[in-house]
């Protein structure tokens, strides 16, 4: 059963006043029955006494008080200098000065500041069973553990004490304030005035102070850390006193030691030295420890950064957008600049991207790199393309190149500044010849699809004829838009040939399906139409010869839609059109402006596709387009063009149409398409091909 207690003592500005404040605290808590919070309570207390030894340099007040739900401290200088120190300066985990309020804000449940003419102070509580302390993260810990029992204060205990910090403990201190509480721990058991952790983590900074506890052995004019001593009548250079040095046992490359000050009134105690070897060898666990976890966030930061980047090249299809986005992916993660080459048809290495964190700098790093600089640079990026390892540049361009390889080739060089005040350290070069594998391979596969999606279009541009005739009088003009652009052909296509000096034959028709399937299919029927209709063969007959072409090299697999059309000039300068449909949307007769029926209407009578059944029926019709009428075919990716769940169907078709009226046939067939393809901002899932006839008589 806890009982209410409460203390006020005032200690000097010496070096021993934090343990007197810990001993107190922990007095205080034995007696009251509540040693679950001991830990707590002591890491505290310990933090701001000793900012108040450090910044302050007057007596501190301490007051503990105890009641049956948890402990209150209050630690009050007459100075102002911790509470100032503390407040205005940025947290530094590495510095005394900036742990205090650090620690009270991420344990306490609760916590603020004193102000009163003579001084300022600082209070912090900590309650049984109330909410659980905060960890550096903002996630709630696991609760304190009941120990209503008091702990044991022999030789034993304190041996136990000096290297255990309860779990739940240790995971919210970070390295260097688990690190300040061990020697914390270790100058009270041995009787030390103070003491510092050093370490070296390998990183090119050298060696750095950790943690520090107490002040004796600091000479004024030199505390560390920017830490200034407050002078007074003795205010003069303090001369260090002995100290010992026990190295902490760490793999190369890191190497650490702590340091031990001695009180000339005061010495160790004399096991002092096995003591220290086994808090070292906590301290290096809590190191390793440490370490191990900042290298595995590390790499899985690096399996991240590595997952997005694939994800982003793997999107790119496009040859030159691959190329300029691979240095802003490596820029300035990898290195503060990065260029990439890439060979070409004579093997020489040609500047393709490049980009600088300083955009001042990027002329001259052109211009080193293209060529025109140093020749050292030009044979080292030569090698690292012709080699496969990694090459290291010196300066005036310090970084690393690596080949850039996809499916057994060599493709270039991708090249990575060095990072700003470091080398490229192992992991660095391991993830740029990651970065560089899956860029080589992203760069590969979009030269594929540009060298696909060219002989597409080439092959989709040999199934359109290049140029339509231009006789006097009668006006052709075509439109087609595919719905795709890359490598796929697509199934709409459209013809006029010369049959005779005023004869012509029209077709406009649509193959199921795309890809090359369709496009050979295309192929068949363009060029059995125009062998058929040459040899004079009437619409109706070409009709079922091209059917039973189609059922036997496909059977039935592959159909295809037609309007083909006869057009013949009159001598009055009329055409005559005989029109045969064979599955296929009728076309639209589009009258003169003032000719007194202006409205447009589909025109023809509707017959089988070709290629799906034995028998077709098809019925010729004859229609006559006096001077200024046009007539107007299309594939169904004109109507079918669809806006959410709304068609441009045949209404919208016919209503553009009647707005066009008396236009010419390129415009006709211009107009219509741009309407078409605004009537919605998707690309279009079909393709779309107008073919426009007007009698320009």
């Amino acid at each position: 059963m806890s009982t209410a207690v409460h203390r006020r003592l005032r200690l000097p500005a010496d070096y021993r006043s934090p343990a007197a404040a810990r001993a107190a605290v922990r007095d205080i808590l034995v007696e009251s029955g509540q040693a679950d919070l001991l830990d707590e309570a002591l890491l505290l207390t310990t933090e701001l006494s000793t900012n108040g030894v450090i910044h302050a340099g007057t007596d501190l007040d301490v007051d503990v008080s105890a009641d049956e739900r948890g402990v209150t401290v209050t630690v009050t200088d007459y100075r102002g200098g911790p509470i100032e120190a503390n407040l205005l300066t940025p947290p530094d985990e590495t510095s005394e000065h900036g742990r205090g309020l650090l620690l009270v804000d991420q344990f306490a449940t609760s916590w603020g500041t004193t102000h009163d003419p003579t001084g300022k102070g600082v209070w912090f509580r900590l309650e049984r069973g109330g909410p659980p302390a905060r960890t550096r993260y903002g996630q709630p810990t696991r609760p304190r553990p009941e120990s209503p029992e008091a702990p044991a204060t022999g030789p034993a205990d304190a041996l136990v004490w000096l290297v255990h910090v309860p779990e739940d403990l240790r995971q919210r201190l970070t390295m260097p304030q688990l690190l300040s509480e061990l020697l914390l721990r270790l100058c009270e058991v041995i009787g030390a005035a103070g003491g510092a952790v050093y370490l070296d983590t390998a990183d090119g900074r050298g060696e750095r102070c950790m943690a520090r506890q107490g002040t004796a052995g600091l000479p004024l004019a030199e505390a560390p850390d920017g830490i200034a001593v407050p002078p007074g009548d003795d205010a003069e250079a303090v001369v260090p006193p002995p100290s010992e040095t026990v190295p902490l046992p760490l793999p190369r490359p890191l190497s650490g030691r702590i340091e031990l000050h001695t009180a000339p009134d005061a010495p160790l105690l004399d096991s002092w030295q096995s003591l220290a070897q086994l808090s070292a060898e906590r301290m290096t666990i809590a190191v390793e420890n440490d370490r191990l976890r900042d290298a595995d966030r590390l790499r899985r930061s690096w399996l991240t950064y590595l997952a997005e980047a694939s994800e982003l090249l793997a999107q790119s299809l496009d040859v030159q957008l691959t190329l300029a986005l691979v240095p802003q992916l490596v820029v300035p993660r990898l290195g503060e600049w990065c260029a990439l080459h890439t060979l070409d048809e004579y093997g020489d290495l040609r500047l393709a991207a490049c980009t600088h964190a300083d955009e001042g700098a990027l002329p001259l790093l052109r211009r080193l790199l293209s060529g025109h600089g140093d020749e050292e640079i030009t044979d080292r990026l030569v090698e690292a393309a012709h080699g496969e390892g990694v090459v290291a540049l010196s300066r005036p361009v310090e970084g690393v190149a690596v080949p850039l390889i996809a499916r057994g080739g060599v493709l270039g060089t991708l090249t990575v500044g060095r990072p700003p005040g470091r080398l490229h350290a192992p992991d660095d070069v391991a993830v740029i010849s990651d970065i560089a594998r899956r860029a080589a391979l992203a760069i590969e596969n979009a030269r594929i699809h540009a060298e696909r999606a060219e002989i597409s279009q080439a092959f989709q541009r040999a199934l359109l004829p290049s140029a339509l005739p231009t006789p006097t009088g009668v006006q052709f003009a075509a439109e087609y838009e595919p719905a795709s652009t890359g490598t796929d052909v697509g199934g709409d296509f459209y013809d006029v040939v010369e049959l005779g000096s005023d004869q012509w034959l029209m077709c406009i028709g649509d193959v199921c399906g795309k890809g090359a399937q369709a496009a050979a299919l295309t192929g068949l029927v363009r060029d059995v139409i125009r062998v058929l209709t040459r040899d004079g063969r009437p619409l109706d007959r070409v009709v079922e010869l091209l059917n039973q072409t189609l059922l036997d090299q496909h059977k039935g697999n592959r159909y295809c839609t037609l309007a083909m059309a006869v057009v013949t000039r009159d001598a009055d300068g009329a055409l005559d059109v005989e029109l045969c449909l064979s599955g296929h949307d009728r076309p639209v007769r589009v009258p003169r402006p003032g000719s007194g029926d202006d409205t447009p209407e589909p025109v023809g009578e509707c017959g089988t596709a070709v290629g799906l059944l034995e028998d077709v029926v098809v019925t010729p019709v004859k229609i006559r387009l006096a001077p200024g009428d046009a007539l107007v075919f299309y594939t169904d990716g004109v109507t079918e063009r669809r806006r959410d769940n709304v068609l441009f169907g045949h209404h919208r078709l016919v209503r553009e149409l009647r707005r066009l009226a008396g236009q010419s046939a390129a415009s006709v067939a211009a107009r219509l398409t741009a309407a078409v393809l605004s009537f919605s901002a998707d690309p279009p899932r079909d393709d779309i091909a107008v073919l426009v006839l007007r009698n320009d008589s």
